[in-house]
């Protein structure tokens, strides 16, 4: 699993949330944030606002 940090925004407030989503889901991608909106695995695991998202990245290269 590889943990993802999604980054949304509603009415100028910005919040982040952190997913866990398969490693062998982003081998099929060249961008992360298409990973997230049409992996078939990641989509049955979670409930995304797509209107809402506006950045995808990995949560380890924060540390």
């Amino acid at each position: 699993m590889v943990r993802v940090r999604l980054l949304f925004v509603d009415e100028g407030s910005y919040h982040r949330e952190d997913i866990e989503i398969p490693a062998s889901s982003l081998d099929g991608y060249d961008r992360l944030i298409d990973c997230v909106l049409e992996d078939p695995a990641v989509l049955r695991q979670v409930h995304i606002d797509f209107s809402r998202l506006c950045a995808v990245y990995l949560a380890e290269a924060e540390a």
